[in-house]
């Protein structure tokens, strides 16, 4: 059993794919989705981000942050559970949640420049997990805004991005 599982193979073969009924399944089960929302809290803490608001899915760093931080920038393979975190934060149904996580890594990569290791996966992951094509638009605005330099931005046309909003 994995703890963020896919409709997709990750990297363990063996794992099985989650069916839609399975998935389905665990959204209707209270148990299941408050597990689920512990383990997203325990991974959290563990890349030194706090869930602040669960309702919501609003996040901020934790305490213990700049250790932690040192550990996302120095293991890129940790860019590739996030990643697995948020694809599986849209199948669970939080999708609000998969927003402020991303926007979170953009701000800290982009505007607070804290972790620069995680930038590109931010930018070329990251963002692509987020469902909704609305709030994906105004993450990738919200990313070209903050990108340096901005005419090296290449995750969206920039004819649009000028005329957004």
């Amino acid at each position: 059993f994995r703890l963020f599982p896919l409709r997709e193979h990750g990297m363990n073969w063996r794992a099985r794919p989650l069916t839609c009924q399975e998935i389905q399944a665990f959204r209707k089960s209270k148990e299941v989705m408050d597990r689920f929302i512990r383990a997203y809290r325990l991974m959290l803490g563990f890349y030194g981000i706090n869930l602040v608001n669960e309702e919501t899915g609003e996040l901020e760093r934790a305490e213990n942050w700049r250790e932690r931080f040192e550990n996302l920038n120095r293991f890129s393979h940790n860019n590739l559970r996030i990643t697995r975190i948020l694809k599986c934060l849209g199948e669970m149904g939080y999708e609000d949640y998969q927003v402020h996580l991303v926007k979170f890594f953009l701000t800290e990569t982009l505007v607070e420049e804290t972790l620069p290791n995680v930038k590109r996966s931010a930018l070329d992951y990251f963002l692509f997990t987020v469902r909704s094509k609305e709030k994906r638009r105004e993450l990738v605005h919200y990313a070209w805004q903050h990108f340096k330099p901005q005419s090296s931005f290449v995750w969206g046309p920039r004819d649009k991005l000028r005329k957004y909003r």
